[in-house]
């Protein structure tokens, strides 16, 4: 036997000795992994992505309807303190069948029970507005009330200058107002004003609180 089939021989020996090793270090990783199938994800799960939490816009919460002076059957109710008006139904289920916040002019009606007299498709505004679903319900010393939306979506205060504010809550949807000007339209935004608009054809009863 010659020096190059020695070499050979141990040369092939060596090769099998190490895919031996390399062959039994993968069985015990693997034996490894199957005892605990979260280690080989442990890494990415601690990441800056599993931390996260995902963020959400909190959303305006809706005085409940006053259980006392709100009168009763198929009517609106607007509060003078809280400026919402709450669309009721007695026949539905749950009888609130729509409430939002609106914003009222420079003078408020008083508290009382009044009919829906005159309505309006279109017009224009005492702040010199297009409005549209005009429901007027009262008169009281000059000034007309009665339910609007401006149809470039301002939501201010009659009178005031205008905010396009995408938040439905009452301070956003008010304005202020001229204090010299007296004005009584009651602005919502044009969704609600055609909810409001569907809801309370003549003669509907208009019930405003304290």
């Amino acid at each position: 036997m010659g020096p190059g089939v020695v070499v050979t021989g141990l040369t092939l020996g060596a090769l099998a000795v190490v895919s031996l090793l390399a062959f039994q270090a993968n069985g015990a990783q693997d034996r490894a992994v199957a005892a605990d199938p979260g280690a080989s994800t442990s890494a990415s799960a601690s990441g800056p992505a599993a931390s996260a939490t995902p963020t959400t816009t909190p959303t305006p919460t809706v005085p409940p309807l006053p259980t006392a002076g709100t009168g009763t059957g198929l009517r609106v109710v607007y509060s003078v303190s809280t400026h919402y008006v709450w669309l009721i139904d007695p026949k539905k289920t749950p009888q609130v069948v729509a409430a939002f916040p609106v914003a009222p002019g420079t003078v408020e009606p008083a508290p009382g029970s009044y009919p829906v007299y005159s309505r309006t498709q279109s017009g224009t505004g005492t702040d010199g507005k297009q409005i549209e679903h005009v429901v007027r319900f009262a008169q009281q010393n000059g000034v007309v009330f009665g339910f609007s939306a401006a149809v470039d979506g301002a939501t201010g205060t009659p009178g005031a200058a205008p905010t396009t504010s995408a938040s439905r809550t009452p301070s956003a949807i008010g304005g202020g107002g001229d204090a010299k000007a007296k004005t009584g339209g009651i602005r919502s935004s044009r969704a609600d004003g055609q909810l409001l608009w569907d809801f309370a054809p003549k003669d509907t009863k208009v019930v405003v609180i304290a």
